[in-house]
């Protein structure tokens, strides 16, 4: 079987990241990008989705944190793409509903050749520990962009920051989880159009 693995390498003047994962890992994970809280989030997916992940980014934080989510988001999502290849034998769909203690978030991907963000976890409070919220929107929609798939993120229910985002960094993982996996009943890529 051919290895799902991937390395992607990105230079800016705001960021400096090197990234690679392996789909058919066991959810390790080696994740330093200077935001603690995001940090933790992305080593949740990783455990979740059961794909290794090393992130080593370096970002202008004296700025924010905009420029280092949102460029790890993308050489994420350009990692999922080139890891998975033509698709071809993968379950395509994918999708998870995942309680965090009060908070409550549905997630459903679809690998399909097209990105797509719907991310409706409405969340208050600006920060949780030095995050600033709001990123996590830029995060998903930059893994959407560049992994050409959609994600729908629901909070259904909720009340702690901390929580809800938690809920949709293990819903999200959790989805992605099942719409990697090998299909032992399809070889082909699964679409009627024969291409995804």
């Amino acid at each position: 079987m051919k290895q799902r693995t991937a390395k992607i390498e990105r230079n800016t003047k705001e960021t400096k990241i090197e990234l690679s994962l392996n789909l058919d890992g066991s959810g390790k994970s080696r994740i330093s990008t200077g935001i603690g809280f995001f940090d933790h989030m992305l080593e949740l997916l990783a455990r979740q989705a059961l794909i290794d992940i090393e992130i080593k980014a370096a970002g202008d934080l004296h700025v924010d944190q905009h420029h280092t989510v949102e460029d790890v988001g993308i050489c994420l999502g350009l990692a999922l793409s080139q890891a998975w290849g033509n698709k071809a034998g993968i379950r395509r769909f994918g999708t998870a509903l995942i309680p965090m203690d009060e908070s409550l978030v549905r997630a459903a991907v679809d690998l399909c050749g097209r990105g797509y963000l719907s991310y409706n976890v409405k969340i208050r409070k600006m920060k949780v520990g030095e995050f600033s919220t709001g990123l996590a929107r830029e995060f998903f929609r930059a893994v959407a962009d560049q992994a050409e798939m959609v994600i729908h993120l629901d909070l259904i229910r909720g009340e702690d920051p901390h929580h809800k985002l938690e809920a949709a960094f293990k819903a999200f993982a959790r989805a992605l989880r099942q719409a990697i996996e090998k299909d032992p009943r399809e070889s082909a890529v699964p679409s009627s159009k024969g291409k995804l």
